[in-house]
């Protein structure tokens, strides 16, 4: 229950008493059968969070903080590990700082995580910068649609980094390890780790090298294609039949 991957105690358990595994990707299909799990009950549907985007993210969403960034190149920022709380937050936070520092047109939105400690963090690396807000946390419709909004995604999260590159969205990723290493082959998404010189490169190279921002923002998501649901439906349909 430690890093880099705590959520996985919590996948485990529930997996022990399930009698159908439906896993996003082919990799996690294999992860299972090494698990000794019954290769008739393990499914390969894609993510059930990328169908959530075909009903969430709206052409005529509005909402204040998205409408402020309109005319900029929009960084969605979320942060919240335990891991990286301490230094290699604030590593993380100068790191944006520093890149809306140097770009003008650029605009950060953090949904800031309820969590005392991250608060606080961000309150002191981000304070008095006016073209970042820190704001309370988002609903998934609202988050869906700020992904949509934005520019690329700078994020220590799981879920995001599956869902980001559906919308066609980059994603530097600010861990050291990812458990989504698919994102990683496929091209969406990009390991930064939690060195403030390291996110500071790689977030300047999407912000001026196009040819690069094109080919993470174009790749297939390999999590999915929005059809995760269907194909659970037909699955369980089968089963019952």
């Amino acid at each position: 229950m430690k890093s880099p991957y705590p959520e996985e105690f919590n996948r485990q358990a529930i997996g022990l008493t399930a009698s159908l595994h439906f896993a996003p990707t082919q990799k996690a299909a294999d992860a299972l059968l090494k698990e000794g799990k019954d290769p008739e009950q393990i499914f390969v549907t894609g993510n059930t969070g990328i169908d959530a985007l075909h009903y969430t993210v709206r052409n005529d969403f509005y909402h204040p903080e998205t409408e402020w960034a309109k005319d900029s190149r929009l960084i969605a920022v979320t942060a919240h590990r335990r891991e990286n709380l301490g230094e290699p937050m604030r590593d993380m936070f100068r790191a944006i700082r520093k890149i809306v520092e140097e770009f003008t047109d650029v605009k950060v939105i953090y949904p800031v995580h309820l969590n005392p400690q991250v608060r606080k963090i961000a309150d002191e690396e981000f304070g008095g910068c006016d073209r970042i807000h820190l704001i309370e946390p988002l609903d998934v419709v609202e988050f869906h649609n700020l992904m949509k909004a934005s520019y690329l995604i700078m994020t220590d999260s799981g879920g995001i980094q599956e869902e980001a590159p559906a919308l066609g969205k980059p994603v530097l990723v600010m861990r050291d390890t990812t458990e989504r290493p698919e994102g990683v082959e496929a091209g969406t998404l990009k390991l930064a780790g939690t060195k403030m010189e390291d996110i500071y490169r790689e977030c300047r190279q999407l912000l001026t090298e196009p040819e690069i921002y094109r080919r993470m923002s174009e790749a297939r998501n390999p999590y999915g294609d929005g059809t995760a649901s269907i194909k659970i439906r037909k699955i369980l349909e089968n089963i019952d039949a």
